[in-house]
């Protein structure tokens, strides 16, 4: 196996997240205190939570935690359903137990870097860009060119990190029809599904749009609960996920029991959490377009379909590298430059960077950012 390399956006996120006083690139929503999640289901929730025993959980995941993720698919039952130590975990899994040294796999780009870097060092894999002069969207025909024989997997992201995108619905079912006629698993990364702009936007789950989709979801994004560590896989193949569940034991084994029933609190009360964090995104969307919009000769911006980052371009002379580390470094406001995003696939955008809106005290961090332009880029 080759070795993985360095993850670059959690590298950066590891110096810049917790030190900058303004996190202006958080990819997950607003977070809330296990008090108030507790608070959804009744004044007797505390005592109910602090009698959870502290041993291990089943690998799959807690039986009424399945329930819970499958309830949120139309064709899932709990038996659907792999519970994982976050996304990231499932993805891992998904790769190492699906793609082996003779298989091909075929990425989205630009792209949460695991998201290449995983299979890269299994197989060959190609990638198929989002084009911002096309509204970032999917070329099914370019996904079709890039199918060789040896073929296994499609990895989309949609709404997508860090453009927003959301695939229009013809080209997502084109893309299944695509994959379903060369047996091709489609692997669909939703964790920020449930997070759009307009309800109208929102895409099918894999696993229940085609027999060979796989679902990954999280608790960590459009819910805003990334302490729990809590996320799974969808598939109606119960054979891969038997293989998946193998290959776990060598990872976290199981999950922590206390997130376990955390998610499931999390999980029966989801509409209400989702309200909020819908709520808050409309509003940083808003503030995040109008600061933007206050430097023209700055900044380009657009309007995402969904989740809460957005990819605006930045036009200034010095380049957005320059930009990004001079701006947490004077101001202390943290965004992600173009290089976190770069792919070993195909070129990415290099005028790009990442900011989020779906958190509070975004007031603060555009006030820093303001002052910093204007003192710096008049």
């Amino acid at each position: 196996m080759t070795t993985l390399p360095e993850f670059r956006l959690e590298t950066y996120l590891g110096r810049w997240e917790f030190a900058a006083r303004h996190h202006m690139t958080a990819s997950d929503a607003q977070t809330m205190s296990i008090r108030d999640l507790l608070a959804l289901t009744g004044p007797d929730a505390l005592d109910r939570f602090l009698e959870q025993p502290l041993g291990y959980t089943e690998p799959y995941g807690a039986p009424d935690l399945r329930a819970a993720i499958a309830a949120t698919y139309d064709l899932c039952a709990p038996e659907d359903v792999l519970c994982f130590a976050g996304a990231e975990e499932g993805l891992y899994a998904f790769y190492r137990v699906l793609l082996d040294r003779s298989a091909h796999a075929i990425v989205v780009t630009p792209n949460y870097q695991s998201a290449e870097s995983v299979p890269l060092s299994i197989c060959e894999v190609s990638g198929v860009p989002l084009e911002p002069d096309q509204n970032w969207t999917l070329d099914i025909d370019r996904v079709a060119a890039a199918i060789r024989p040896n073929t296994r997997v499609v990895y989309i992201n949609f709404p997508h990190n860090p453009t927003g995108k959301i695939l229009e619905r013809d080209r997502f079912d084109a893309l299944v029809e695509l994959c379903r006629h060369h047996g091709i698993w489609l692997f669909s990364d939703e964790v920020y599904r449930l997070i759009e702009r307009d309800p109208a936007l929102r895409l099918p789950h894999a696993v229940d749009a085609y027999e060979r989709g796989v679902s990954l979801n999280v608790m960590s994004k459009a819910y805003g609960l990334p302490g729990l560590r809590v996320g799974w896989i969808a598939c109606r193949d119960r054979e891969l996920l038997e293989r998946m569940v193998r290959y776990k034991h060598y990872l976290s084994i199981c999950n922590s029991a206390p997130s376990e029933r955390l998610a499931v609190v999390a999980l029966h009360g989801a509409e209400a959490i989702l309200e909020r964090k819908r709520a808050l995104a409309r509003d940083g969307l808003a503030k995040v377009q109008a600061f933007l919009g206050e430097f023209p000769h700055l900044f380009e911006s657009y309007t995402p379909d969904g989740g809460i980052v957005i990819y605006p371009r930045y036009k200034g002379a010095d380049g957005v590298e320059a930009f990004a580390r001079r701006l947490v470094e004077e101001a202390g406001a943290v965004v992600l430059p173009p290089s976190v995003y770069a792919s070993a696939l195909t070129p990415t955008p290099p005028d790009r960077f990442r900011m989020g809106y779906g958190r509070n005290g975004i007031d603060e961090g555009l006030a820093a950012m303001r002052a910093h332009v204007m003192r710096n880029y008049p």
